[in-house]
């Protein structure tokens, strides 16, 4: 464990963090985390304010942010200081739940889609299978999607012929 004012390598901050070492460096490629330096064998190193900035973007994408978004919100912070952050934040959080609400819908949807090809192909999935997901291969179930006789569902097309 770091000191505090104590510099950290890249893995170091990765380990306190839990962000990737690959993470971090497109964060500082971002500008939205800064390095304070390099060691004599030329690793970055960084300091606690690298820290705080990782744990600030860890919580912002907990959120849904982008880190388009979040590049965004750091612009605003760093370009006019005078101007509170809290409105942009909103906004930015607004956007991210707007984005969830239309995720949850077209999941919905899809939830939909799925309990109506159950309902109406009970003949294809069997009884068990109309109600729940197995862990069988569709393959392998009776019945097939495709009404030509010998044609197996789901196959590739050189597996419909033997091989001579």
């Amino acid at each position: 464990m770091t000191e505090p004012n104590q510099l950290m390598t890249v893995g170091q901050l990765a380990v306190r963090t839990g962000l990737s070492i690959k993470s971090i460096r497109e964060l500082e490629g971002r500008g939205l985390i800064y390095t304070a330096g390099r060691s004599p064998a030329n690793y970055r190193l960084f300091d606690e304010s690298a820290l705080w900035c990782a744990q600030v973007i860890g919580s912002l994408r907990s959120l849904g942010l982008t880190i388009k978004e979040i590049e965004q919100l750091a612009g605003v912070y760093l370009d006019r200081p005078d101007e509170p952050i809290g409105p942009h934040l909103a906004a930015l959080v607004e956007r991210a739940e707007q984005r969830i609400e239309e995720r949850i819908r077209d999941l919905e949807q899809i939830r939909e889609r799925i309990r109506r090809f159950r309902s109406e192909r009970r003949d294809v999935l069997g009884g068990a299978a109309a109600n729940e997901l197995t862990a069988s291969d569709p393959r392998r179930r009776s019945g097939s999607l495709d009404s030509a006789p010998g044609v197996r569902p789901y196959a590739r097309p050189h597996d419909q012929h033997p091989r001579a």
